[in-house]
């Protein structure tokens, strides 16, 4: 089945909502220190005895609600839809003074969010969501790409560094929700 990928408005998230935002973690990249922090860190992947599946999708924060919290008049959203459904869709962000992952930066792009269907993971459709948007930011004379996952996401990880990004910043506690309190922000880098 053909997929086809297309930019789209804000006004069509309801569709990009539709993709699930859960996976199941099998594994984590355990982050260690080497003489309290002086000897540097080390990443390394752990299976889990017991997997579990992350959901990102928070209610009230999801991609219908990106435009009453943010003017997005400066956003590239993708939608990846096949057989009429959609499949899997990207959300960069720009020029937007109150998004913080901006840090203010005129230069600077976000990926605000990746999404891929279940049933379409392990196709190369996470390759093609990404390349769309380091095309729109380069439209756009961005120097750099800033990426957010955590070290529960082993999968995105292995997808930014075969895109060329490389791991510019590990905050082990970044997060205080117990929920994730013992996940650990990664930040990935692409130049442009």
């Amino acid at each position: 089945m053909a997929i086809e990928t297309t930019e789209i408005g804000p006004e069509s998230l309801s569709r990009y909502a539709e993709i699930p935002m859960h996976f199941r973690v099998e594994s984590i990249l355990r982050v260690e220190e080497a003489e309290r922090g002086f000897g540097g860190l080390t990443m390394s992947e752990e299976m889990l005895d017991e997997p579990y599946v992350k959901d990102y999708e928070v209610e009230d924060e999801g991609p219908t609600s990106w435009p009453t919290r943010f003017d997005v008049s400066n956003w590239g959203f993708f939608l990846a839809t096949a057989g009429g459904g959609s499949v899997g869709g990207a959300a960069v962000a720009y020029r937007t003074p109150e998004a913080h992952m901006l840090a203010g930066r005129e230069d600077l792009a976000v990926l605000w969010d990746i999404r891929v269907h279940p049933d379409w993971r392990g196709k190369g459709l996470g390759r093609r969501l990404l390349q769309r948007v380091v095309d729109w930011s380069r439209r756009r004379d961005c120097a750099q790409l800033k990426i957010e996952t955590q070290n529960v996401n082993v999968p995105a990880c292995r997808l930014y560094a075969a895109a060329g990004c490389h791991l510019g910043g590990i905050v082990r506690h970044a997060y205080t929700d117990d929920a994730v309190a013992d996940e650990v922000m990664l930040l990935w880098w692409l130049d442009l």
